[in-house]
């Protein structure tokens, strides 16, 4: 039988994706440097998350951080990601771009989705940060993406609710709508039953304390502690999911 709801992990690492894995997630989003927001992992990080991994494995195709205005020869890298990413077999590729207006950039989205093409192409959280939403939405549908992820266009997915389900009502199935930033095991029923959404984006992150024992106390801000998607976390959000 078909599940009703999906559960994907923003994983920072091959560590984290397999976390997703084994707490029982449907997919990840792949990704590094989520502290600056997250851009494209290495393709040594690709390949052998590909090896490792039998769920389905969504890359964040982001080139580096800041905005989502990006330059020609950032685009040629973009697109190049893409064809590595089919090349690794990876089951989808995660874009978001937009034009200075704070529209999308509905020509080069559209381009990158037929490059991707046969893999799965999601919109993500750039679209938190666009002018208008109904307007990006229409944009996003047409460019060929099945897949929208937004807080919307707020900090939290549970402060965003309200639009998430106006959105959802704008689009019907054309599009699938997946709330994330901030969902927990303490409020992913309160945003579905608000937002009707059947996929949830979360990091399910603890810290990742470090092993070294030395440490040069005259420089800062280098080795400090990371952080890692937690298996146990990532199975009380499955197991509520199964549940509701």
């Amino acid at each position: 039988m078909e599940k009703m709801y999906r559960l994907e992990i923003c994983a920072n690492s091959v560590a984290s994706a397999l976390a997703a894995q084994e707490g029982g997630a449907d997919r990840v989003e792949f990704c590094q440097n989520l502290e600056a927001g997250g851009t494209t992992p290495s393709p040594g990080q690709i390949r052998l998350a590909r090896t490792l991994l039998d769920i389905g494995m969504h890359v964040l195709i982001r080139p580096r951080a800041g905005d989502f205005l990006y330059s020609d020869l950032e685009f040629r890298e973009m697109k190049d990601d893409i064809l590595f990413c089919k090349e690794m077999d990876c089951d989808g590729v995660v874009v978001g771009l937009l034009q200075p207006d704070g529209s999308v950039d509905q020509e080069r989205t559209s381009e990158l989705v037929d490059l991707a093409w046969p893999m799965h192409v999601t919109f993500h959280r750039a679209f938190d940060v666009c002018r208008d939403p109904f307007e990006a939405l229409e944009a996003i549908t047409a460019s060929g993406c099945r897949r929208l992820l937004t807080s919307g266009m707020k900090n939290t997915a549970l402060d965003g609710a309200p639009l998430i389900s106006k959105l959802r009502e704008q689009v019907g199935e054309k599009i699938e709508i997946m709330p994330g930033a901030g969902i927990n095991e303490t409020n992913i029923t309160q945003i579905a039953l608000m937002t009707g959404a059947k996929s949830f984006h979360a990091s399910a992150k603890v810290p990742l304390a470090s092993a070294m024992v030395y440490a040069n106390a005259h420089v800062s801000g280098m080795g400090g502690e990371g952080w890692v998607s937690s298996k146990e976390k990532i199975r009380r959000l499955a197991d509520i999911l199964t549940n509701m």
